[in-house]
């Protein structure tokens, strides 16, 4: 069965000035699924967004957005988009509920009003509030409605969740969950990792302006480092374990009880500790922060 690709981007460039912030991205989000797209601070996740949707002129490769080129189609293609920026620009003349109905009325009126209310309930936005005295979390809440009212086929997200509370974060990443439920595609960049590994079916990591990896959370957990706790019923040689390749002693508290780094396949260690007296064992998956940490965090 033919995946259908909402966004499609191929050998995408941009430079600013000397300075090459996109070295030839390459990535598909598929319809329907949440892709969450990660890199440290200056990687090219904001600049790649902005060049989706044509904010910014890309200077070389191809983008495609729900089948449109956001060059030759700007307009068709924001209309069936919701985009949230990292730097939301609001007018302060207006209250809440003003800036809404004014961002709204560029949409042609598309938006659920209802939807809209319900959003702002569920992330506790007053709506009566003027936007000068809002305090960041809160505009960043203004964000999210204005994003979501529309109901939009294709969500762009540039850290949705940031400036907000915990439990105003948790509301948010249901918020998405239930838009891709809806049929919604949602591509979101995020400098929370750990929300990242908790909505996303799939996720990209750029570097230095190129997509070094894409791949589901859980195979990029799953093939990295673990660590694993021993405990034997006496004190045994650990020659043989450390010998079992891709086995690391991190520390020994004493000779009956080791604690290990394991990369890769846990396979090779089992087998190995079936032939010492082992009392118990204990392993740790990593999270996908310290996979990212561990494959992308230094030399960037």
């Amino acid at each position: 069965m033919e995946v259908s690709i909402a966004l499609k981007i191929t050998a995408l460039t941009k430079s600013y000035g000397s300075t090459q912030a996109l070295r030839g991205v390459d990535l598909d989000v598929r319809r329907g699924e949440i892709f969450g797209f990660l890199g440290p601070n200056g990687a090219g996740k904001t600049t790649t967004i902005r060049c989706v949707l044509d904010l910014i002129h890309r200077n070389g490769g191809t983008v495609s957005v729900l089948g449109m080129d956001p060059q030759e189609n700007p307009v068709a293609v924001r209309a069936r988009c919701g985009y949230l920026p990292g730097e939301l620009r609001l007018d302060d003349a207006f209250t809440v509920e003003g800036q809404l109905r004014y961002l709204n009325r560029l949409r042609h009126n598309h938006a659920d009003w209802n939807y809209a209310r319900e959003l702002a309930r569920r992330i506790d936005l007053d709506l009566k509030t003027p936007i000068k005295n809002l305090s960041k979390g809160n505009k960043q809440k203004v964000g999210v409605v204005q994003a979501f009212m529309h109901r939009p086929e294709l969500l762009i997200l540039d850290e949705p969740t940031a400036g907000l509370d915990p439990l105003v974060q948790r509301e948010v990443l249901r918020i998405i969950g239930e838009a891709r439920k809806a049929g919604a595609t949602v591509f979101f960049s995020s400098h929370n990792i750990s929300e990242v590994q908790e909505v996303a079916d799939r996720v990209g990591i750029i570097r230095n302006g190129v997509v070094v990896e894409v791949a589901e959370p859980s195979t990029l957990i799953n093939r990295s480092l673990r660590t694993a706790r021993v405990r034997f019923r006496r004190p045994v040689d650990s020659q043989a374990l450390l010998a079992t390749p891709g086995v690391k002693l991190l520390a020994q508290e004493d000779g009956a009880s080791l604690l290990l780094q394991v990369e890769g396949e846990m396979d090779g260690l089992i087998k190995t500790l079936a032939g010492f007296p082992v009392l118990d064992f204990e392993t740790e998956r990593p999270t996908l922060e310290e996979v990212f940490l561990t494959y992308y965090g230094s030399n960037q």
